[in-house]
């Protein structure tokens, strides 16, 4: 229903730099320097990547240089004390490294920096070949869409699909990416379905759904005349009111 979600293709950058397994501790440090990056991704002479080594990898040497840990800090930090004597990428690296295909969803690609607790990820094709680098801020690109390009799809990918006949016409507003709806609908159940499908249109900051039903009609005999819309209105006022003080 939604239109095409936008990739990891559409929002990584392509040009990688990494390093192969024997580049050695000072020469990381002048990469992630230079190219001004907390990590660098460890590839193979064919670029399918084995590791990430990152700033994270490299503190334990400047941590442990001067002194020897106690012996609870040997027992509980193993890994650190060995990267704190490790020469190379290889014995450096975090491994396995989190990865992300080019085609996943950006949401799957936040859900596995968050799961992996990292602030880039490696993108690789099938065969695990590095294409590219993705980053959190890369991430947050698709809130910058534009408010009204929000509010059409919302119109024309929800709204026109969840409430083809609606009440009264649903009105669509999107202002700094925050989408509220107001109008009538004919089926109040299906609110909620509206309100998580606006909030899963890429860009979407957050939703006020004031989506009402049909207003209620008192029981009228055979011979009184159909309510006219100020008396629309007034049974309105009269549910709010009701509503207000129970």
């Amino acid at each position: 229903m939604h239109g095409t979600p936008h990739t990891v293709a559409d929002v990584m950058t392509r040009k990688v730099v990494a390093v192969v397994g024997d580049t050695v501790f000072k020469d990381i440090v002048k990469a992630i320097g230079r190219w001004h990056v907390s990590a660098l991704p460890v590839v193979d002479g064919d670029h399918r990547v084995l590791g990430v080594v990152s700033e994270a990898d490299l503190l334990p040497k400047e941590e442990f240089r001067d002194g020897d840990p106690d012996r609870y800090a040997r027992l509980r930090r193993l890994s650190d004390l060995a990267k704190a004597g490790a020469r190379t990428a290889e014995e450096l690296m975090t491994v396995p490294a989190v990865t992300v295909r080019a085609d996943e969803t950006l949401a799957r690609a936040a859900r596995i920096m968050a799961r992996g607790k990292v602030k880039r990820l490696p993108v690789v094709d099938a065969e695990g070949v590095l294409e590219g680098i993705v980053s959190r801020s890369d991430l947050l690109k698709v809130f910058l869409r534009d408010d009204e390009d929000i509010a059409r799809e919302v119109r024309e990918q929800v709204v026109a699909f969840l409430f083809p006949d609606p009440e009264k016409p649903i009105r669509v507003v999107v202002h700094d990416g925050v989408v509220t709806l107001t109008g009538r609908v004919r089926d109040t159940s299906i609110v909620p379905v509206a309100a998580r499908l606006v909030r899963a249109v890429e860009g979407v900051v957050d939703v006020d759904c004031a989506l009402l039903g049909a207003p209620r009609m008192p029981d009228l005999g055979p011979d009184l005349p159909e309510p006219t819309a100020s008396g629309e209105a007034a049974e309105d006022r009269a549910v709010s009111s009701h509503g207000h003080s129970s």
